[in-house]
Parts: structure tokens; C-alpha cells; sequence
């Protein structure tokens, strides 16, 4: 993984817990190309990897003959396992279930707060610098009995529909691959993507970027929310009609939450960055801060699985990956 990452993920407490279970070589590789890199997969049995961990291609696996196990402590593995690992027979582990935590509660919050219009009421107050007679005017203001719509029923749109659950919202679900009653079990009722934006007061994107949900969230949807609904975008900046989406914001009739843009970091003259009703935050809400000693703890303990001969219990099969994010 990045060196970088390293430092903030594997604290000496981890390095101590690997090391109590397994034969640690206690280094980080950023670039297997070396000869200290090569010495090392040599006789390599695990790798625990990160964000920016070079790609494990056949090349490489062949300089690691022993490699049987990867202990990713991230999300997507899209960008470091090839089929080449799948073909060698290499189990593969990831961290997506955990980070899908903070994610969740990132956009659950942002869902209240939309709900109760904190970013324009605190404005407002700004502005006035009064407190007076603070009965907000606005009909729409509120979250009972709203209408909240979640696109995809992946690991986080999952962990989102059962945080809502103790609050009064309706709660839609878009997922081709769910039926009606796997729908009802989560927590939510299933619709189609034109009911999901025609009754929503809320959308929170959860899709992951593939060819058949690029644009998912397109002009034609986008338009066919009400005036002064939320759009929530945690998933991948692609997956909505950008500039769709910047032409709404901009003329007022729509808000937007978005930690995620195309690209990840926009032009510093994008309209958006101006916009009263967008707020943006910088891809904070997967794993940050303390939080990514979860990430640490779930490497410790399939690490601690695959050595006592149980398995990974977070495993990703080669015929998911195309639906990974």
C-alpha cells in the first residue's frame, strides 16, 4: 500500500497483532518491482494491502510462488487484483463491509440535515444575526412521513435503509437484482427508477460505477424530481448526469450532497463550487480519521481466520467482481 497509508492504518498495535499470529515482515511495498520487493513475496503467503497497492498481475505472482491470501483494508479491489490471482487459486479478503459503515452514517446524516434544511436555516440566521421568532416558514421543512430513495442495495445501501429504519421516512429501493420481498426485509419497499425520482424527497446514489450505471442518474431523472428535492452522492462522481445535475443546482430547483464528483476533484471555476444549495466535501465519507482502525481490526481478524485454516468471512468471489464498486 501507499506509504502514506500505512502510517495512519497499521499503528504499532497492528503490527504487533500480525505479528503475534503470523511470520510478519514487518515493511510496506509501494512498488513490487524492486529487489527488496522481490525478496520479500519470494516467501510471501499473505498480502495485507491498501490503498495504493500496485497491481498483482501474473508478472508479479510470479515473483510470489507462495502467495495464497490478500487482506485488502479498503473498499474496491478493482484496482490491484486481476483475474491472474483468481487463476492462481489467491484468496482474496475485503474491507468493504467495514468502511461501508461511515459511508452510511455520513449519508443517513445528510439525509436528516436536508430534511431539516440546516444549511439554508443556518444562513438565514447568519444573516439576520437574531434569534426573534425562529418558527422556520418553510411547509416542506421536516422528515416525517418523507420519502427517501436509495439507488442500489449494495453493502452500503444496505447499512443506509437499516439506519433509517428508526425514523419516519418512507424508504424506496432501485435494485434490479432485489425482489419485492428481499425489498421488504431490508427495510423499504421496491420501485423502479422513474417512480424513485417522480416521489422522492430524498435520493441517496449507492450504485457502483460499471458500464450499465454510468449516467444512471440521468437529465430525463433528475428532471422528473420535485422542486427543492435532495440529491446524495457517496457512490462515484459518474454515476450521475453531472452537468445535468449542475444546470438543476444552479437554477435552484434542486439541492445536492456531494462527496463524490467527475472528476473526483473539480475545476476550480465549477459552478457548483458557488452554488448556495450544493455542498461538497472533499470523499470523506468512506473511512477517515479513528475510523480506519476498523479497517485495521477487520485486516487483524481475517488475517487471524486464514492462519487458523477457517477462510476470509469477508471473501470476494471472482464472478462478483464486475459488480464491485
Amino acid at each position: 500500500m501507499d506509504r502514506r497509508v500505512a502510517s495512519v492504518v497499521l499503528k504499532a498495535p497492528v503490527w504487533r497483532e500480525l505479528a503475534s499470529v503470523t511470520e510478519l515482515a514487518p515493511l510496506v511495498l509501494d512498488d513490487f518491482g524492486t529487489v527488496e520487493a522481490r525478496g520479500v513475496l519470494a516467501e510471501v503467503e499473505v498480502l495485507v494491502t491498501g490503498w495504493g497497492c500496485p497491481v498483482l498481475d501474473a508478472e508479479v505472482l510470479g515473483w510470489a510462488p507462495r502467495l495464497r491470501g490478500v487482506v485488502h483494508t479498503a473498499g474496491s479491489i478493482k484496482g490491484h487484483v486481476t483475474d491472474a490471482c483468481w487463476a492462481r487459486g489467491v484468496e482474496v479478503s475485503s474491507a468493504a463491509v467495514a468502511n461501508a459503515v461511515p459511508v452510511a452514517e455520513y449519508t443517513v446524516a445528510m439525509v436528516l440535515l436536508a430534511g431539516k434544511r440546516v444549511l439554508e436555516a443556518a444562513r438565514e440566521y447568519k444573516s439576520a444575526r437574531a434569534r426573534g421568532d425562529w418558527l422556520w416558514p418553510d411547509p416542506l421543512m421536516g422528515n416525517y412521513r418523507r420519502t427517501v430513495g436509495v439507488l442500489s442495495a449494495s453493502l452500503i445501501g444496505r447499512r443506509v435503509i437499516e439506519l433509517l429504519r428508526p425514523h419516519d421516512l418512507d424508504v424506496l429501493l432501485y435494485d434490479p437484482y432485489v425482489d419485492e420481498g428481499e425489498a421488504a426485509a431490508l427495510g423499504a419497499r421496491k420501485a423502479e427508477l422513474g417512480e424513485v425520482f417522480a416521489v422522492s424527497d430524498v435520493v441517496s446514489v449507492h450504485a457502483p460505477l460499471l458500464e450499465a450505471t454510468r449516467g444512471l442518474v440521468s437529465r430525463e431523472l433528475l428532471a422528473a424530481l420535485r422542486d427543492d428535492a435532495t440529491v446524495i452522492n457517496t457512490a462515484r462522481g459518474a454515476v450521475v448526469d453531472q452537468e445535468a445535475l449542475t444546470d438543476e443546482v444552479r437554477a435552484g430547483r434542486l439541492r445536492a450532497v456531494l462527496d463524490v464528483t467527475e472528476p473526483e476533484v473539480l475545476a476550480a471555476d465549477h459552478p457548483l463550487w458557488d452554488c448556495p444549495n450544493a455542498l461538497l466535501t472533499p470523499h470523506i465519507a468512506g473511512s477517515q480519521g479513528n475510523e480506519l482502525d476498523r479497517l485495521a481490526d477487520f485486516a487483524i481478524a481475517e488475517v487471524r481466520r486464514w492462519v487458523a485454516g477457517e477462510g476470509f468471512a469477508h471473501g470476494v468471489r471472482r464472478d462478483r467482481k464486475e459488480f464491485l464498486a
